[in-house]
């Protein structure tokens, strides 16, 4: 593979246990990284038919789109109005057949299209599970009775519509993912995904095909007892074009979140009182601190503030 310089870390899904050292540093001082060989999971045809049902959703008509309503807040349809760059179809869990073909139908999906999807979402959730499986082992924790294949997969597609006069505006202001771990097909030819690094300054995560893009969200951070960080991130107008990105989000535990009891001893006091992603995630909303900051709202006692 011809060499890349790039500034953010890269990890080789074919080269384990080799990559474990690089996975933990990546995880603890950035919050994300770039991933390659990863196709025996999702190979390149699907993430390149995918792309091409995404675009054909986005040019449905309006009424057509507003069908894709909410499970949860924010897991369907957004119209440009609640942001005049982005658009974003959605559903709340991919692991649920009938989600997906709930989502499916909401769409007027054609058999094909309907196909393509249903695909796209399990690959996109075996992948997920290997990395987090991967994490867990760089912890040294034993994965078995995790049940990362149980945890709620959210998915959604966005659209950015990138005008001359939006150039160095925000398409999707500073924020955090609230759960575990996202991956991110992102545009293999339009930028704007920029990451905060430890220093505070953005670096800017230019396109790189062949790739995917994969960042902890405050789920991790919290499952970790604060080894993980999660990512600052936003999306930028850079050009005047169509963005189009497809994120494919591991939520969390379906019961209670909380420091995995292996990562808490008398030097690592247990950093986070037990919750859920649920209550964590209106945590987020009630409180408007979309950036991590919520995560402080969690200390125990034995915390430093």
């Amino acid at each position: 593979m011809a060499t890349k310089s790039y500034t953010l870390p890269v990890i080789d899904l074919q080269d384990f246990p080799n990559e474990l050292p690089n996975l933990m540093a990546a995880c603890e001082e950035w919050g994300c990284f770039r991933l390659l060989n990863f196709q025996q999971f999702l190979p390149a045809t699907l993430m390149s038919e995918m792309k091409t049902v995404v675009k054909s959703l986005f040019d449905l008509p309006v009424d057509i789109k507003r069908r894709n309503v909410d499970v949860i807040s924010g897991s369907g349809y957004r119209a440009p109005s609640h942001s005049p760059l982005y658009e974003g179809l959605g559903l709340y869990d991919m692991t649920c057949r009938a989600d997906v073909e709930t989502f499916c139908s909401q769409l007027d999906a054609s058999t094909h299209q309907r196909e393509i999807i249903v695909r796209y979402a399990e690959a996109a959730h075996d992948l997920l599970v290997a990395v987090v499986q991967k994490l867990a082992q760089g912890l040294a924790v034993k994965s078995e009775n995790l049940g990362f294949e149980k945890w709620p997969c959210q998915f959604r597609i966005n659209n950015y519509h990138f005008t001359p006069e939006s150039v160095g505006s925000h398409g999707v202001h500073t924020h955090t993912d609230s759960g575990f771990l996202t991956v991110l097909q992102d545009d293999e030819c339009v930028g704007g995904l920029e990451v905060m690094a430890k220093s505070g300054k953005f670096i800017a995560v230019d396109p790189w095909p062949g790739t995917l893009f994969v960042n902890l969200g405050d789920v991790a951070t919290i499952w970790s007892n604060g080894r993980f960080c999660t990512v600052k991130h936003r999306v930028q107008c850079k050009e005047a074009t169509v963005r189009f990105s497809i994120a494919s989000f591991l939520l969390g535990p379906r019961e209670t979140l909380e420091p995995l009891p292996e990562l808490v001893d008398n030097d690592h006091p247990c950093v986070y009182v037990p919750t859920t992603y649920e209550e964590y995630r209106e945590l987020r909303m009630s409180t408007n601190l979309h950036a991590g900051e919520a995560l402080e709202l969690l200390y125990t006692t034995n915390s430093e503030k």
